[in-house]
C-alpha cells in the first residue's frame, strides 16, 4: 500500500496556527506557541514564515481565494431558493473555518495593514453580491421593493453575515455557533421582501435545516 506523502511544513504551520488562532484568537498565539504545538523548533518556523504577520497574511490568502470563489459561482444568480440557501451555507462554512478573521475585525485590520486593505474590498463585493442577488429576485418576480429598501436589505445581509460569529461568540463563549442559524438569520432578513409562495417555500427549508420554524 502506498503511503500518503507528508504535508510540506510550511502547509502544517498554516493549518496548526489557523486551529490556534480560531481556538484562543489571534492575538493570543504567538509563534513560539505555534512552533511547540507542532514539536518543532522556531528556527525552522521562522524559515518559512519570518513573522506572524506572514502567517496571517497566508491564512487570509487562503480564505480571500475560497470567497472569490464563492462569490463568482453567483455571478449569474439562480432563481431557485435551496440554490441561494446552498450558497450561504457555504459561505457560512468558509468564514467558519477561517473564523477568527471575524473575532474582532477592527482590532484585527489595525494591527494587519495587507488584511486591512483587502478585507474591506472583500465585504464590499459580498455586499455588491447581495444587491445583485436582490436585483435578480426582483427581475424574475420572486421579490418586491424599492430599489433602496433592496440595497438596505443587501448592507444588512451583508451585515449579519459578517458578524454573526463575533456575536454568537459573545452570546456562548464555550458553545461553537451553529451555521445553519446563521444562513436561517440571514433569510429572515430575505423573506419579508418574497413573493408568498417562494416566502412559503423557504419557511419550509428553514424548517428542513434548523427545525426553528
Amino acid at each position: 500500500m502506498d503511503r500518503k506523502p507528508k504535508r510540506r511544513t510550511r502547509e502544517r504551520i498554516l493549518t496548526t496556527a489557523l486551529a490556534c488562532f480560531n481556538q484562543q484568537g489571534e492575538p493570543s498565539v504567538t509563534t513560539s506557541a505555534i512552533a511547540a504545538e507542532m514539536e518543532i523548533s522556531q528556527g525552522n518556523l521562522y524559515y518559512h514564515f519570518h513573522h506572524k504577520e506572514e502567517i496571517v497574511n497566508a491564512l487570509f490568502d487562503e480564505f480571500e481565494q475560497e470567497m472569490e470563489r464563492l462569490l463568482n459561482a453567483v455571478s449569474a444568480p439562480s432563481d431557485e431558493p435551496e440554490d441561494i440557501w446552498l450558497f450561504l451555507h457555504l459561505m457560512f462554512e468558509a468564514i467558519w473555518k477561517y473564523r477568527f478573521f471575524y473575532y474582532d475585525i477592527s482590532a484585527l485590520m489595525n494591527g494587519y495593514h495587507r488584511v486591512e486593505q483587502r478585507f474591506s474590498v472583500l465585504l464590499r463585493r459580498k455586499e455588491q453580491t447581495a444587491i445583485a442577488i436582490c436585483n435578480h429576485l426582483q427581475t424574475v418576480g420572486l421579490m418586491e421593493g424599492s430599489p433602496q429598501q433592496l440595497r438596505s436589505l443587501a448592507a444588512n445581509v451583508a451585515l449579519v453575515g459578517t458578524f454573526w460569529i463575533s456575536y454568537q461568540r459573545a452570546l456562548h463563549p464555550k458553545v461553537d455557533a451553529d451555521i445553519a442559524l446563521g444562513v436561517f438569520q440571514v433569510m429572515q432578513l430575505v423573506a419579508p421582501y418574497l413573493r408568498a409562495d417562494a416566502r412559503a417555500h423557504l419557511g419550509a427549508l428553514a424548517h428542513h435545516y434548523t427545525d426553528k420554524v
